[in-house]
């Protein structure tokens, strides 16, 4: 097993040097830099004082130097913690990271408790009784939910909870809680907050594990060892819970390893754009569009660095979870 692990890290840091190196290539590919875009927007505004300071901008930032010298300059500090400076804040990139990530992480695990604690209990549910109305209705919202951009929920909530609830929506505190320290008055301003964001990433994230468990346990039902547990007697309650489902959760295992971990870096940005949220997705997305190449080149490293841990973390709990698989 710890052969098996450790070539698993080797890999991952190889595929992690490749991921940066393609997405610092593909940062760089439209014309310009992010100092073209700035100039042309004081030309656009008519001011002519920063024209000046471009170059000395293009020198602070390494732009000057050749493509393949500001690639290894940003990733040897990156290995040292040091992940450049953002071209639009004039900021450390750690800094604006690590201000966004507590609330990041806060709504990803909202999101996934409500999805998973959702989603197994009713795709259990509607397996076991195939066909009845229950099932009918729990297939329908699976559908919308599967159908439904994360956004236009978000703009239909929103809408919802400023008209009908007269309640403050966007953000996840209210003014006079932004910036303050943290204290009880606080964490329940942020779960008055929570709710709204929670309920459109879990409506469109719970129909498609519903639909998976659903089929999944469906058949496993038809399995001979689940029929062999009902002819010793087990009551169908035990047979469906301890023995089918403990089969037919593997494949939601492998979603929350491959989906789970890289959503607390990215989140659902287009909902958190549209809620008004302070979390990663955002500025991720910002940086991309003004071609800021250090803080998007190190959310895409981030990104691809989650995304390897949750897949390797599904496999070992896929290895525990189910005896038939074994990974050596």
């Amino acid at each position: 097993m710890l052969n098996y692990i450790f070539r698993r890290l080797g890999y991952a840091a190889i595929m992690i040097v490749l991921v940066s190196f393609v997405s610092f290539v593909i940062i760089k590919l439209p014309p310009g830099d992010f100092l073209t875009q700035k100039v042309e927007q004081l030309r656009a505004r008519g001011d002519r004082s920063a024209e000046a300071r471009i170059e000395e901008y293009r020198i602070r930032y390494g732009l000057d130097r050749p493509f393949i010298e500001q690639y290894t300059g940003w990733i040897t500090k990156f290995v040292r913690g040091d992940f450049g400076e953002s071209f639009e804040f004039e900021r450390p990139v750690r800094d604006l990271l690590g201000q966004r990530l507590s609330m990041t992480v806060i709504l990803a695990l909202a999101t996934l408790i409500v999805t998973w604690v959702l989603a197994i209990p009713l795709g259990v549910y509607s397996a076991v009784k195939q066909y009845s109305v229950g099932d009918q209705i729990i297939s329908v919202f699976s559908f919308i939910g599967l159908g439904m951009p994360g956004f236009l929920l978000a703009l239909l909530i929103l809408y919802f909870a400023i008209v009908v609830l007269n309640q403050e929506a966007t953000g996840l505190f209210s003014q006079q809680y932004v910036d303050a320290p943290w204290s009880l008055g606080r964490v329940i301003d942020l779960l008055k907050h929570l709710w709204i964001p929670a309920v459109v990433s879990a409506v469109t994230g719970t129909g498609g594990l519903v639909r998976i468990m659903r089929g999944n346990l469906l058949d496993t039902l038809g399995q001979p060892f689940v029929e062999a547990a009902r002819a010793r007697g087990l009551a169908n309650r035990t047979v469906v819970w301890k023995h089918a489902v403990r089969m037919a959760i593997n494949p939601l295992i492998v979603i929350l390893g491959s989906e789970a971990f890289p959503s607390i870096i990215t989140g659902n940005a287009l909902v958190s754009i549209v809620l008004n949220l302070p979390t990663i997705g955002p500025l991720f997305v910002e940086s991309l569009r003004k071609l800021d190449m250090y803080m998007a080149g190190t959310c895409i490293v981030f990104f691809t660095l989650l995304l390897l841990i949750g897949n390797l973390a599904a496999d070992l709990l896929l290895a525990w979870v189910d005896p038939r698989i074994r990974l050596e």
